[in-house]
């Protein structure tokens, strides 16, 4: 997985990069299609911003989470991925399962014995 990391209006500490790709990695359990991720960290006055894209077959997972402490909203929006993640496999695998078959079954009536 490819991982891009971006702090807007300020240089995030090393410690804060290495916390934040961690937690990315351990998306890696629930899915292993994961192609992409990009990182975005922004703090708007008080508020600490996450957001974090993943790339997954030609589909982009996307979450944004906002609150006082950044760490916080790092772990906010990758257990919002996580349950993304987790209903984007689960479509993949009902879509691979056997349908109902929309044909009712009739039973056969027995044939009369011959004489």
């Amino acid at each position: 997985m490819r991982t891009i990391f971006t702090a807007r209006h300020y240089k995030a500490p090393e410690n804060l990069k290495e916390f934040a790709e961690n937690e990315v990695q351990s998306l890696k359990k629930y899915y292993d299609g994961i192609i992409d991720c990009e990182i975005i960290l922004d703090y708007e006055k008080q508020v600490q911003v996450a957001e974090i894209k993943i790339s997954v077959n030609g589909q982009t997972l996307k979450a944004i989470e906002k609150s006082e402490n950044i760490r916080k909203s790092i772990t906010l929006a990758t257990n919002k991925l996580e349950r993304q993640l987790k209903k984007y496999k689960g479509k993949w695998s009902r879509k691979g399962a056997a349908k109902p078959s929309l044909v009712e079954s009739h039973e056969e009536e027995p044939l009369p014995d011959e004489i």
